[in-house]
């Protein structure tokens, strides 16, 4: 692996970290695109290294800050916790049975909505 991809994911794990701890986003909205527009990735390799970085607790820090200020319902995260597993499991079947354009289309427009329902709604 060469200094400038080094960089590059260093630079990559900097951003969507300090994002995902500022506004709670990061891995699908900074990691995904950065991994396919400046290292090649393809979409599923890129959704795959983002979703695996999740493996480890790369933001625990995070949500202990917020924690200490505002206490988190741990219940509701075990909760959360237990569903995104089977439902990260279903999606990540579903995506890989599908052409990666497709895939990449879907996530375009998941970025839109979420957009417009944060920039115009309530």
């Amino acid at each position: 692996m060469s200094l400038s991809t080094i960089l590059l994911l260093i630079l990559t794990g900097l951003l969507a970290g300090s994002l995902s701890g500022f506004v709670g986003v990061g891995g699908g909205i900074i990691m995904v695109p950065a991994l396919v527009w400046f290292l090649g990735y393809s979409q599923h390799q890129a959704q795959g290294t983002s979703l695996a970085v999740l493996v480890l607790p790369v933001v625990f820090l995070a949500a202990w800050n917020y924690h200490k200020v505002h206490p988190l319902d741990f219940k509701a995260v075990g909760i959360i916790a237990g569903a995104f597993i089977i439902g990260g499991f279903m999606g990540s079947k579903m995506a890989l049975a599908i052409p990666a354009d497709i895939v990449k289309k879907v996530f375009g427009v998941m970025m839109i909505v979420a957009a417009l329902k944060l920039i115009f709604g309530k």
